[in-house]
């Protein structure tokens, strides 16, 4: 899970854009304006990195912007996305997980009340160093 920022080449069509990312195959979108285009690009770009890391494959490494070929009026822009942030949006339903706990500390807990799931929440939040 990281933060990347990868080139994406906007293509005017009659309907819009088409938007391409030259370093991840089959990562491809489009919009109506130039701002859908982008915004559908953030996205487009997060899920493929997303299914990447996911299925534990390696993540291409991204050119260099000014090296990417395109063609006459195309727009060569760098996309930004967040893996980490697309898992909290879209990523966030529940997993049920057993633990075990002595007796004493359970029987404490339960007396003041306090939320198991939370508190393991919140301490492997603290652990990976995550806000």
């Amino acid at each position: 899970m990281a933060k990347y920022a990868y080139p994406a080449i906007f293509t005017k069509e009659d309907n819009g854009y088409s938007v391409t990312f030259p370093d991840i195959d089959g990562c491809f979108t489009c919009g109506d304006t130039l701002p859908e285009a982008v915004e559908m690009a953030e996205d487009a770009l997060c899920l493929a990195l997303y299914d990447r890391e996911e299925d534990a494959e390696p993540i291409p490494p991204p050119s260099d912007i000014r090296a990417v070929q395109s063609h006459t009026g195309d727009i060569v822009s760098l996309i930004f996305c967040d893996t980490l942030e697309y898992r909290k949006l879209y990523d966030n339903q529940p997993v049920r997980k057993t633990l075990s706990l002595p007796n004493w500390l359970n029987t404490l807990s339960e007396r003041a009340g306090m939320d198991c799931s939370v508190i393991l929440q919140e301490a492997l939040k603290a652990k990976l160093d995550i806000s």
